[in-house]
């Protein structure tokens, strides 16, 4: 079965502040967040195909990565969306389309990764690819160390068992009947609310288990300038 990196960068990065998006800003050796992430499914054996989901205003500039790297995998950018939810809906009928001779009468896997994610281990990537062999959907998180709050009006309403809690990291990773399923499903409501892909299946496919992979406090998203 094909597994296909989707990688959304199609955000502006507002929270870090500038003109260029955040994964297009360097890290310390000159090279932009987008490109270590597409470096890390371009590196694993598990992963066949890439896409690039990214802003229409600099999709021009995605295209001169792609030429200035020597990826094998980045087959097609794809334009996003205003929401990030959109951004996963245009890849998947990017692939629900697809009509290459290569990919006829295939249903990949298509593994959602945040591009503000530069640091995704390759143990995390073939977790994932093992556990699909079994589940239609996987995601990855790690435990809740601090104690949580739930709060209203800034005042302190429960405390819960933080032992119950996991925070959520990408890849999550679906098989293509599976998320295109449940993005329609969302879709023939009148406004779609998610934070993730894993949000979506588990609302409107509830009937399909996510199973959880483990992942790392280094699978970091970065979000400020100051986690730059």
């Amino acid at each position: 079965m094909t597994n296909v990196a989707i990688i959304l960068a199609g955000g502006i990065g507002a929270r870090v502040g500038g003109k260029t998006p955040k994964q297009l800003l360097p890290l310390e050796d000159g090279r932009s967040i987008l490109e270590h992430s597409i470096d890390a499914f371009e590196s694993s054996p598990c992963i066949d195909e890439i896409a690039i989901v990214m802003h229409p205003d600099w999709m021009e500039e995605a295209r001169r990565l792609c030429e200035r790297n020597t990826w094998r995998k980045v087959t097609t950018i794809i334009p996003g969306g205003n929401e990030r939810w959109e951004s996963s809906w245009h890849a998947i009928l990017a692939y629900m389309t697809d009509q290459r001779p290569s990919t006829i009468g295939q249903r990949p896997n298509l593994w959602f990764h945040d591009a503000a994610r530069p640091f995704v281990s390759q143990r995390i990537l073939a977790d994932i690819a093992a556990a699909l062999e079994t589940h239609e959907a996987v995601t990855v998180a790690i435990p809740v160390t601090d104690t949580l709050y739930r709060t209203e009006d800034g005042i302190v309403r429960e405390i819960p068992n933080r032992k119950e809690f996991m925070r959520a990291q990408t890849p999550q990773a679906f098989r293509l009947s599976l998320i295109s399923d449940a993005y329609m499903k969302a879709l023939a409501e009148d406004e779609v609310i998610a934070t993730d892909d894993a949000g979506i299946v588990r609302k409107y496919e509830p009937r399909h288990p996510i199973f959880i992979v483990q992942g790392d406090e280094q699978n970091r998203k970065i979000t400020y300038r100051e986690d730059l």
